[in-house]
């Protein structure tokens, strides 16, 4: 706001004021006789100019509040029915926008509002379902920011892109988007302990002048993707006014979710994998393409599993969504694809107790015992350009954090692996001892744009499992075909690049030997793993197909630790105590 406005407002109320003065005095006053000659129009159309203005926004200021409070009373009305069940919803009842236009943010902040007020997974993915099919039928270009909004993301996972913004930062612009202190906003953070709620409640406490411009989905998603993007010098203040704009725009309770979008903290009892299934529940209410496959005894409930799965091997919000209005939820899994570059959820194992529950769940089966390494699980992919992105278990990119892994990869893969999906262990290691080292070792690497002339932890890879090779998919594979192919397209070098330790064996003592090997030489333990039948690689999944068998774990190993508590976080808000 420039310097002069102020004055020009003060100026104008001034007037405003004298000009109510006069007008109490000469009610008070006789008034005076008639005159033979009219008024002159002119100066009846330019008295007191200043003083026309104040009333006239007086006026309009008075009409927008009544118009605001009645409508939003409206709206609320309407985003109530996102309760019923799907098969009763009519999205026509809910949108008040027309088709085409963009999403009011309104309508997906009422939604999370009436998510706010419900425990059941039932009910809260009715309500996301019901939201998503509205914006599906109103303004089917908005899905892909809704969806991110409700899944509490603003870029796939593998992008690495992060909004970056403390808590002192917001607290700053609550501040000064509201008028208010920092230390008053701080002081209500910590009795309400939820800055979205400090937020919301000053925001409705706070003299509009002006109605602001609506919010929408797009604007606010956008806003969000900008100000990750925003680095160097003057960054912070950049991302203050980004959100700043936001929240002063923000009406209702529009500011609650927008501070917790901003904190990645939307504390509404649901995860992506929620959003997940109301997306494909959304889908086949919105259905324009074909229909079910034959004998599907529960369409939604197919539809729900389609899209998680699909979201396991390609976990981008940017490309399913497309796919699933042009091409339908049932051909999902033949548009979307397992793709080089983008990281899949990895497969997991299932914790048990001992050597004789491993038997007695694999008997008749084959399997395989491979040591489980005490590192940072690293899924490897490797370009037809010989480039190369490494990703930790939770999609995270590692790429820069391993440049010596994939310099290790690239001198010991075969000439003719052109590109790979790797699944493997990273590990610390020793190699003048030729020993394993604790994972806390690993973890005092430096987490980005790391040097290899700088590294003093050196690394050893051992690799359990092959994802892709030459173009060619092979988690559909089972493990023996898999194991083959990774065994035939690296060689091994001690210390670098190493081919897990495994053992296949149904004798008790055999495998409880072998165990302890591992935890002698500082593995966790064993995992266990079919091997030709029913074993496949499952994306996500903790499958019964493989057990882990930690030292933690079992009934005759442990560690124990003498433990004395010095301090206790006591909780905020709902969850004080």
């Amino acid at each position: 706001m420039s310097s002069s406005r102020p004055s020009a407002f003060d100026a104008l109320m001034s007037n405003a004021r004298a000009s109510s003065a006069a007008k109490k005095k000469k009610k008070n006053t006789p008034p005076p006789q008639a005159s033979t000659s009219s008024p002159s129009p002119i100066k009846r159309k330019t008295q007191d100019p200043d003083s026309a203005k104040v009333e006239a926004f007086s006026d309009s200021a008075k009409k927008s509040k009544s118009l605001t409070t009645q409508t939003d009373d409206e709206l609320k009305s309407k985003v109530v029915l996102l309760k019923r069940k799907p098969g009763d919803f009519d999205p026509e009842r809910v949108s008040w926008w027309e088709k085409g236009e963009r999403v009011p943010f309104l309508f997906v902040a009422l939604a999370f509002d009436l998510v706010s007020g419900e425990s059941g997974r039932i009910v809260i993915t009715d309500i996301l379902c019901n939201m998503l099919r509205t914006v599906i039928a109103t303004t089917p270009d908005d899905l892909v920011a809704t969806v991110y909004l409700a899944a509490n993301e603003i870029a796939p996972a593998h992008e690495g892109v992060e909004l970056g913004i403390g808590e002192g930062s917001i607290v700053k612009t609550i501040s000064e988007a509201f008028g208010r202190t920092e230390a008053h906003v701080k002081n209500l953070n910590t009795e309400l302990g939820d800055l979205g709620l400090v937020a919301k409640g000053s925001r409705s406490s706070q003299t509009m002048m002006f109605k602001p411009e609506p919010l929408t989905v797009v604007k606010v998603f956008n806003t969000f993707r900008q100000i990750a993007k925003e680095s160097g010098k003057d960054s912070t203040e950049k991302k203050k006014d980004g959100m700043k704009a936001l929240l002063v725009a923000a009406t209702d309770c529009e500011p609650l979710y927008l501070t917790r979008l901003l904190q990645a903290k939307l504390r509404l009892g649901f995860s992506n994998q929620t959003v997940l299934a109301a997306l494909g529940q959304a889908a086949v209410y919105n259905e324009e393409h074909s229909k079910p496959p034959k004998n599907t005894k529960s369409p939604l409930e197919e539809a729900a599993k389609i899209v998680k799965q699909v979201f396991t091997v390609l976990p981008v919000y940017d490309i399913i969504i497309p796919a699933l209005l042009t091409g339908g939820v049932w051909n999902l899994p033949k548009t979307c694809n397992f793709t080089l570059g983008v990281p899949i959820g990895p497969m997991l194992a299932k914790p048990t107790k001992g050597v004789g529950e491993i038997l007695n769940k694999f008997q008749d089966t084959v399997f395989t015992c491979e040591y489980k390494y005490d590192g940072e699980r690293a899924q490897v992919h490797c370009m037809e350009d010989g480039t190369f992105e490494i990703y930790s278990r939770n999609a995270e990119r590692n790429t820069g954090k391993y440049p010596d892994v994939a310099l290790a990869l690239s001198r010991l893969k075969k000439p003719s692996v052109k590109s790979f999906i790797l699944d493997c262990e990273v590990v610390a290691f020793d190699r003048e001892k030729k020993k394993i080292l604790p994972f806390q070792i690993l973890s005092t690497r430096a987490r980005k744009n790391v040097n290899v002339n700088d590294i003093k932890v050196g690394v050893c890879i051992f690799a359990f499992d092959m994802l892709y090779l030459n173009g060619q998919q092979l988690i559909q594979e089972n493990l023996d075909i898999r194991r083959e192919k990774l065994y035939g397209s690296f060689e091994e070098d001690p210390g670098y690049f190493q081919f897990t330790t495994a053992l296949a064996s149904s004798d008790i003592d055999e495998i409880q030997k072998f165990l302890d090997a591992s935890v002698d030489i500082g593995c966790e333990g064993l995992i266990i793993k079919t091997l030709n039948s029913d074993a496949t690689y499952e994306p996500a999944k903790r499958s019964n197909n493989w057990l882990k068998l930690k030292k933690d774990y079992m009934d005759s190993i442990g560690d124990s630790v003498d433990l004395v508590p010095i301090a206790a976080f006591h909780g905020r808000g709902k969850r004080t105590g």
